[in-house]
């Protein structure tokens, strides 16, 4: 099985089940990883992978599955393209580590540099790199709390922001991410969102309006430092807020001088349909937070934003050994380069495109699909039970499950648990999305 282990976009792009799911080989990594992994390390498919490139994850078993899920948004080019490949092998032929706080390289410098263009707004930027989106985050609110001279800070219903001990006070969902990892850090506070689907008739700058009301009543603008949201919020559900929320956000927050901070983990670098969700709205941050897709799946994440805020921090207060790392970065030098030349922003338009048209017909005629929505090559669907907005988490699971098993990788996610979220890599063929979606198809038919 050798050939199985050539990646990249030369595999076969083709669904294969040569095993059940999960074979046999599978099963048995599995075995070993449960004797070995802490149990807290949780999967979502056991297939332990050998290859992957295109649209097609390869198992060890032979298998070949088609990717709705792109690692969780971070392999949004695809794995392995030619391109990433040899800039990282470049680089690895070069040098490994220094620690840019130690002795300093030209890739750091060129990744800063190239955010700084490419990111919302023309004013003067600064950035620093770290290694995940949860550290990324935490630092934006280091940063704000440094500018601001405030310790408050606002996130939302339904957040998602990181698995630290500051990261995890702003993420909402209680389990897994939560439950047994008390006391969290202090001078977080939570607003509510816009959620269309569920906030019938609220229109986004009364949505808007609803959560600074709550803001300004239960912790004063004079103790916020920053106001922090996902412009479409990711393991919450995939929920996008009606338009109008996110500028009537922003624009209270210059007005009162609070850092209004965009994470863009899952939704930058393409994945929405524009270079950032925040584009979608012409929304300005004064930071924006990025990770995920910015390299291809190499860990690298980055805090970019006004200079004057940026700059705030006393020299030595932001760092760390690994950030910015130079194989990392030089990853996502490939990456941002790919973006453009490839124009991949169009090609997440197209895959919404026919994602959402297919979805809508489904819906049309099964009343378990409560709500389709998303931008570009980020989609969802919300089961519910039949004619009501009443949660259905149990369908959810059995969906998943059932297009696990007929070779379609899907993920969850959701506050209720009730969300199926669709997240191809964008150098996914036409014919593996239109197959992907019939295996959905028929598995809703079925459940």
């Amino acid at each position: 099985m050798a050939d199985l282990h050539t990646g990249g976009p030369d595999l076969p792009q083709e669904r294969r089940l040569s095993t059940e799911i999960p074979g046999p080989r599978s099963r048995e990594l599995h075995a070993r990883k449960i004797a070995a992994v802490a149990q807290g390390v949780g999967t979502v498919l056991p297939i332990y992978a050998v290859a992957a490139g295109g649209g097609v994850v390869v198992d060890v078993d032979g298998n070949s599955l088609i990717d709705f899920g792109s690692g969780i948004a971070v392999t949004t080019i695809g794995n392995s393209a030619p391109t990433l490949v040899a800039a990282v092998n470049e680089q690895v032929a070069a040098f490994t580590h220094t620690c840019f706080m130690v002795t300093p390289y030209d890739g750091y410098v060129r990744v800063a540099e190239t955010l700084n263009r490419i990111t919302p707004g023309s004013h003067d930027k600064r950035t620093v790199l770290f290694n995940s989106g949860a550290e990324a985050v935490e630092n934006a609110v280091k940063i704000a709390r440094a500018h601001t001279r405030r310790p408050a800070v606002v996130a939302f219903d339904h957040a998602y922001h990181g698995r630290t001990n500051l990261t995890m006070a702003m993420t909402a969902k209680n389990l897994p991410y939560k439950s047994g990892f008390g006391p969290f850090a202090g001078e977080v506070y939570r607003a509510p969102v816009s959620y269309p689907f569920r906030d019938q008739g609220v229109e986004g700058p009364a949505a808007a309006r609803r959560a600074i009301d709550l803001i300004e009543k239960q912790v004063g603008t004079e103790n916020l430092a920053a106001v922090v949201i996902e412009p479409i919020q990711g393991e919450g559900g995939f929920v996008v807020p009606a338009p109008g929320f996110l500028t009537a956000l922003a624009s209270w927050c210059r007005a009162n001088d609070v850092v209004f901070v965009a994470d863009e983990v899952q939704t930058g670098f393409a994945r929405t349909g524009d270079l950032f969700a925040c584009d979608q709205e012409g929304v300005v941050p004064d930071l924006i937070v990025t990770a995920k897709g910015i390299a291809g799946g190499l860990p690298l994440a980055a805090v970019t934003g006004r200079a004057e805020i940026m700059d705030a921090p006393h020299v030595g207060g932001l760092g760390g050994t690994y950030g910015g790392n130079p194989i990392a970065c030089a990853a996502a030098l490939a990456v941002m380069e790919l973006i453009e030349t490839d124009g991949l922003v169009g090609r997440a338009r197209d895959i919404g495109l026919t994602m959402t048209e297919r979805l809508k017909a489904m819906r049309a005629v099964d009343e378990r699909i409560g709500d389709v929505r998303g931008r570009g090559a980020m989609i969802a669907i919300e089961l519910v039970e039949p004619g009501t907005r009443t949660p259905d988490a149990e369908l959810t699971r059995r969906v998943a499950a059932g297009a696990h098993a007929k070779g379609l990788i899907v993920l969850t996610c959701g506050t209720f648990g009730n969300v199926l979220r669709f997240l191809p890599p964008l150098s996914i063929p036409d014919q593996l999305l239109t197959e992907g979606l019939d295996i959905l198809d028929a598995v809703l038919k079925e459940s």
